[in-house]
């Protein structure tokens, strides 16, 4: 390892860390304006959720080849000023007093297809830049600098909203942008040539190549399978949880938002104690033990009960799954990065990247639909069991990336 490649990824950290900050900061912002400023009905605040997913998601889907056959570090600066001028956009629509919900649903969309772009051409590039022994700590880093922000930053942001206005928050989510890319526009470690494309390429040969090379691997097969229908459940989660807590079982806001904010400090924990259990453990038995760690918890959630017992059993189960979720997410990154070559990763993220962004809205809205037929506990008890399912399709057999 040299010096140049250590204070190369301290930089790429660094990126990282601002952007994400940034991007826990105006997390709610958009919503936010969309109901302060614009005055939009709940179904259009939703829509902007399932229209950054789906839409973005196809037009981000070409990408992925392009992206695969051309320098990573340029795409990811050119994804961040992206974001910046499209997040940028809004506070000086609204200052200027011409901001549309359709400019919001713009800016969404362009936000999270700039994200999938970035995160396939990023994954790509630190795989080339981290040595293979280094990598999982790479990922732990990576990982416990989410959850901080996203344990630090929502806070920062509702205060910002609350004494400034939801417009500022987006200026700062902006400028985390352009830090980021300045600070990437830095980097000196020289990439390797993209792999060159093939003379007989076809673009939809190119386009499902990224599925093909997951589907062809037993251990990627089984974590794809696994990985969509725990997103799928998290997602689903969310608002029904709100519900049980706030509205069928009576806690406070306040209680509400102290179970998430301990499910962060969870997933720093979490982060954390990956780097010690895989050297305990191994790669392979800490993303079994993980991954399993992580299905379980959830089915305690429906069994809470109106008073102080289930508050502690609902704040512990929330706890448990993230602390598992975040020794599970570095240890599979690093597992997926090893089981994919140069000229399939940009491909192989944005695939994976892709399906989630699809597959998730179709989670929320079966749920939303049982919630409505019956009630949010018999929704989370179904979204339990499908999770605990997932647990048979974590890679039992194949201990090798």
């Amino acid at each position: 390892m040299t010096r140049e490649w250590r204070g190369d990824f301290r930089r790429r950290w660094a990126a990282y860390a601002v952007s994400e900050f940034g991007s826990a900061v105006g997390y709610s912002a958009l919503p936010l304006v969309a109901v302060l400023v614009l005055g939009a009905s709940d179904f259009r605040v939703s829509l902007l959720t399932v229209l950054a997913g789906v839409v973005s998601a196809v037009a981000a889907l070409p990408l992925g080849p392009w992206i695969e056959h051309h320098r990573k570090l340029p795409v990811m600066v050119t994804a961040d000023l992206v974001r910046f001028l499209a997040v940028l956009s809004v506070p000086t629509a609204a200052w200027l007093g011409i901001l549309t919900y359709w400019h919001l649903a713009a800016v969404a969309m362009a936000q999270m297809a700039a994200r999938l772009a970035f995160d396939a051409a990023g994954i790509a590039q630190l795989r080339t830049l981290v040595p293979r022994e280094h990598r999982a700590d790479a990922n732990g880093r990576f990982e416990t600098t989410l959850w901080t922000t996203n344990a630090v930053g929502p806070a920062a942001g509702g205060l910002l909203i609350s004494a400034l206005g939801a417009t500022v928050t987006m200026v700062v989510d902006a400028l985390s942008f352009l830090l980021s890319a300045l600070l990437l526009h830095g980097l000196r470690h020289p990439e390797p040539p993209p792999p060159p494309r093939a003379p007989d390429h076809h673009w939809r040969r190119d386009i499902t190549a990224g599925w093909r090379h997951i589907l062809g691997h037993p251990g990627l097969a089984a974590l794809f399978w696994n990985s969509l229908i725990f997103g799928g459940c998290i997602m689903a989660l969310s608002p029904l949880l709100a519900v049980l807590v706030v509205r069928d079982l009576g806690f406070p806001p306040w209680q509400y938002g102290l179970i998430i904010g301990t499910a962060g400090v969870a997933g720093v924990a979490g982060s954390l104690l990956a780097g010690p259990l895989r050297r305990r453990l191994g790669e392979h038995r800490l993303m079994l033990a993980s991954g399993v760690g992580r299905n379980l918890w959830l089915v305690l959630i429906p069994l809470a009960p109106a008073n102080a017992t289930g508050l502690v059993l609902i704040a512990a189960a929330e706890f448990l799954l993230v602390l598992f979720a975040g020794m599970f997410s570095p240890t599979f990154a690093t597992y997926r990065m090893n089981a994919t070559d140069d000229g399939h990763m940009s491909r192989v993220v944005m695939a994976w990247s892709v399906t989630n962004k699809v597959v998730q809205p179709v989670f929320i809205a079966a749920a939303g639909a049982v919630a409505a037929a019956t009630n949010a506990r018999t929704a989370l008890t179904i979204v339990a069991v499908v999770l605990l399912g997932g647990v048979a399709f974590l890679p039992w057999r194949v201990p090798e990336s």
